[in-house]
């Protein structure tokens, strides 16, 4: 006998609607945010329990909190609705969903024990982000009084002289984010020391940092978003994961040729890369890219990108290729749990 729940979380409270394996709306309950009233609530339901829920804040926490009392606990990110919404009708679309296998997306949750890996990651690109976000509004007061600025702007001991190019109405406010970006900066190197002494507790993220391009912080960013590369069969899963992938759009695709049968048509067209991806993964491969591209000019993939552009691909396109190829090879050295040898590696890099 299963029963398919899904459930609707909110701060204060969570709606619960429960199908029978027929469809059939059994019961529906509102129950407190609170992780014994929601256990109380799973286990009052006879028969194996398939929850569904929808991605959120809450979500890793529910996930952890219901999956040991549930025969399955699935997170998903559903479409948009724009018709009719509350949290009943919500909490049985989730369950209808789970019922009849109609999920389009099932998110990944992370075992417990990387959670303190995941969470040094976040704080490290949050301080990143908020530093450049700081930078950027020093130099756009500058740049909004036409003075052109370089990298001293930020230093203490040379902003005082770009603060006297400002107009007395702007000097007071380029001031305050001076100091705005002076406190963020330790924040952003504790950050990051943190990150390198939790990457230090993960022996896979040494193996996976000797592969072009990418260091220790890329890999346990990395390390700290995949968990384990079994959740992707194949490289150009990956790919799409990582927001390599490239989208195509076709319509009437098939054509009579002259004997009478069918053939495809030539009508698909490249609309640019997915944007359903993961973001930090995507800037680590494509800044690992970028490395190889400046940094590394004798390397094999260095000199496989300028035969790219010399055989006429777009530098754009080919740094796409490139950063696919190093996604490719971290995927198999990570199956492997292998370091990067560039022999062992070459037939992955053919192949993509």
């Amino acid at each position: 006998m299963d029963r398919y729940v899904g459930v609707d979380a909110h701060a204060e409270s969570c709606t619960l609607g429960v199908l029978g394996a027929s469809g059939k709306r059994l019961k529906s309950m509102v129950v407190e945010t609170n992780g014994r009233a929601l256990v109380e609530a799973i286990r009052s339901i006879p028969g194996r329990v398939h929850v569904c829920l929808e991605e959120g804040t809450q979500s890793a926490w529910l996930y952890e909190l219901l999956k040991p009392h549930a025969e399955e606990v699935v997170v998903t990110m559903p479409p948009e609705n724009k018709g009719a919404k509350d949290d009943a009708r919500d909490a049985w679309a989730r369950a209808d969903e789970l019922r009849t296998g109609a999920l389009r997306t099932r998110v990944y949750k992370a075992p417990t024990h990387m959670a303190a890996l995941r969470n040094a990651a976040r704080a490290y690109s949050m301080a990143v982000q908020d530093t450049v976000r700081v930078k950027n509004r020093v130099k756009a007061i500058l740049r909004s009084r036409g003075i052109q600025s370089d990298g001293s702007v930020y230093e203490v001991s040379s902003r005082a002289k770009w603060l006297k190019k400002l107009p007395s109405g702007y000097r007071e406010f380029a001031e305050w984010l001076g100091r705005e970006l002076d406190a963020l900066s330790p924040l952003r190197e504790e950050a990051e020391e943190r990150l390198l002494e939790e990457a230090k507790a993960h022996p896979i993220i040494k193996k996976l940092s000797t592969a072009p391009g990418l260091g220790t912080i890329r890999t346990a960013q990395l390390v700290a978003i995949v968990v384990t590369p079994h959740r992707f069969r194949t490289a150009r899963q990956f790919w799409s994961y990582s927001g390599l992938a490239i989208v195509t759009r076709s319509s009437s695709d098939w054509v009579r040729e002259k004997g009478g049968g069918w053939v495809r048509a030539e009508v698909r067209q490249t609309r640019g890369l997915t944007r359903k991806r993961q973001p930090v993964l995507k800037a680590v491969f494509k800044g690992a890219a970028t490395t190889v591209i400046c940094q590394l000019p004798g390397h094999p993939l260095h000199e496989g990108y300028q035969r790219m552009l010399q055989s006429g691909t777009k530098p754009n396109l080919a740094k796409l290729t490139l950063a696919r190829r190093i996604a490719a090879i971290v995927l198999s050295m990570w199956k492997r749990q292998e370091v990067y040898d560039p022999e062992r590696q070459k037939a992955v890099t053919d192949r993509t």
